[in-house]
């Protein structure tokens, strides 16, 4: 990070800050001053939502952030399933996305290659709508969980 970064967070909001979760009882603004990994609970996705392929895709990327315990197993989860997400697409910004978010997760952008698959939910939708069922994928890691 070049320069620092504002959050503000209203009452009850939680901040996922490298790993530890902090919830504030007021309105607050932190002042990340340094690199960082973060995730507002707003985009914290719960094991149970993580219902389409995107959104399994998501949670793993979660994990590496959330978890860096779990990290090893969730990028290897991570590198079996895009390959099956490549494969079961045929939408071109869905495609042409999804290797964006590789290449994200390679270089340690996590943060951007959630944001980039949330942008994908509603085409996601859309292609299920069309065609059969999706892809089996496999089963998302819960954060905190060890095998």
């Amino acid at each position: 990070m070049k320069t620092t970064l504002k959050i503000s967070l209203k009452p009850n909001e939680k901040i996922y800050l490298n790993g530890a979760v902090i919830k504030v009882d007021r309105k607050v603004t932190l002042e990340l001053l340094n690199d960082v990994q973060f995730l507002l609970g707003s985009h914290v996705l719960q094991p149970d939502e993580a219902t389409t392929p995107l959104r399994q895709l998501y949670f793993m990327i979660q994990v590496m952030l959330m978890d860096p315990a779990g990290s090893a197993e969730a990028r290897t989860m991570f590198r079996r399933s895009l390959p099956l997400l490549l494969a079961s697409f045929e939408d071109e910004e869905i495609l042409t996305t999804l290797k964006q978010v590789d290449r994200m997760v390679g270089e340690g952008r996590l943060h951007e290659a959630l944001k980039a698959i949330r942008t994908l939910y509603r085409l996601e939708e859309r292609a299920m709508e069309i065609h059969a069922p999706p892809v089996e994928m496999p089963r998302p890691i819960a954060v905190g969980e060890r095998y």
